[in-house]
């Protein structure tokens, strides 16, 4: 009887087989899972497939090499006090949530995330809480905070083969108490590797700001609890203030003039309504108005009323005074030499507040240097997030771990 030979085929490392070779026997795939080049010291190391087991490993392998196949998720978060937005490597932004969520206070139960919790904001009943865990850009509430991540994990599919890496952006001045309240919501929510990023600097890199080079960029980031003005150089943040006056201030504001000036109570959504439709930073030369309804604070019934946008003007006068103040005292510790880098270049305007109408031209006017909106404001905070996870080395200096 003829002996059958033996082949035998040379397979390179792959990041996640470990594979030191593969012998052809006539009928089965015989490979070694090793540390390396060592032969494999247990007999369990050492496994036999069949030939469709043997294809599928190799296409695995071609995968893996020539269109950087990965079993796990990278995933870019920004948990935001008003809005959250998720990031899939690939992907994009494939999900823009409100950061609400509605708990059961008999049994401590998550009931709704998202849109859904913010539709019951102002009309639960007593047994059930729709809150905003997020309060001026930290966790305010660590276990509805973390059932909100295995939501939005949940929701983008995340949990596949192996737990997905995960990305979070951090207030610049939060603490290290603080730090490590995040990471401990996402590694809890089911992430195998957590890290963290500064706002200031994800919002320069998804504004496409060349935050790398020795020169200086000025980065003001204003989302819905906190206001950040950043200089930022070589890749890391020179200089920083933050002050906790950001949208939701501002809505608080609106809210505090209405009752005060026309006897109206209204809620949080009716405040932002009215400084999306007819706020804005600068006296206008054409006037707007509105009506808004809300409850008589003396009687306590149903009113409306007429509100001018140069009543909204007002309102927001000291809000909007506390930002350009922040902005003020970062540009006094700024270096000389980045300074004129500064002058030359402007001032980049992130977040949602920054859409807020004639907000740059109040910033000129104020600090002498021009200011403009970046290229969809909502979004680079969480555009930066995701590059930076998808570019783990080259944004290593500046990201945390």
């Amino acid at each position: 009887m003829r002996k059958r030979t033996m082949k035998r085929l040379t397979v390179k490392r792959r990041p996640f087989g470990f594979l030191e070779g593969v012998r052809f026997t006539g009928i089965l795939y015989q490979f070694s899972i090793t540390n390396g080049s060592r032969a494999p010291e247990r007999p369990h190391d050492t496994a036999c497939y069949s030939l469709i087991d043997y294809v599928w490993l190799k296409l695995l392998i071609e995968l893996d090499t020539k269109m950087s196949f990965s079993f796990y998720k990278k995933i870019a978060i920004d948990l935001g006090t008003a809005n959250s937005l998720v990031y899939v490597v690939g992907e994009g932004v494939v999900l823009e949530e409100p950061t609400v969520v509605a708990v059961s206070l008999n049994d401590g139960k998550v009931l709704a995330v998202g849109h859904e919790a913010q539709k019951m904001l102002g009309r639960t009943p007593g047994n059930i809480k729709a809150s905003k865990p997020m309060r001026d850009g930290v966790i305010a509430d660590y276990a509805v905070t973390e059932a909100m991540l295995k939501y939005f994990l949940r929701k983008v599919g995340a949990y596949g083969l192996m737990k997905p890496e995960v990305m979070i952006c951090v207030p610049a001045g939060v603490t290290q108490v603080e730090r490590r309240a995040v990471l401990g919501a996402a590694m809890e929510a089911g992430a195998r590797n957590a890290y963290l990023i500064e706002e200031p600097l994800a919002a320069a890199i998804g504004a496409g700001v060349p935050i790398s080079e020795p020169s200086g960029n000025m980065v003001l980031d204003m989302g819905g609890g906190a206001s950040e003005a950043a200089v930022i150089s070589l890749g890391g943040v020179v200089t920083f203030k933050s002050v906790r006056v950001a949208g939701n201030r501002i809505d608080e504001a609106i809210s505090k003039y209405v009752r005060r000036k026309h006897n109206l109570v209204i809620g949080e959504t009716t405040a932002e309504s009215i400084k999306i439709k007819i706020g804005s930073a600068m006296p206008s030369s054409k006037e707007e108005a509105m009506e808004v309804t809300g409850r008589d604070s003396i009687t306590g019934l149903p009113k409306q009323i007429h509100l001018s946008s140069v009543e909204v003007f007002e309102a927001m006068r000291e809000p909007l005074g506390k930002i350009i103040q922040m902005l003020k005292t970062v540009m006094e510790e700024v270096p000389p030499e980045l300074s004129s880098d500064i002058i030359d270049k402007g001032i980049v305007m992130t977040g949602g507040t920054a859409q807020l109408k004639s907000f740059d031209r109040l910033i000129t006017q104020e600090t002498g240097v021009p200011a403009f909106v970046a290229e969809d404001p909502l979004r680079c905070v969480i555009k930066g997030i995701g590059i930076a996870i998808e570019n783990l080395d080259v944004y290593a200096r500046s990201i945390k771990k």
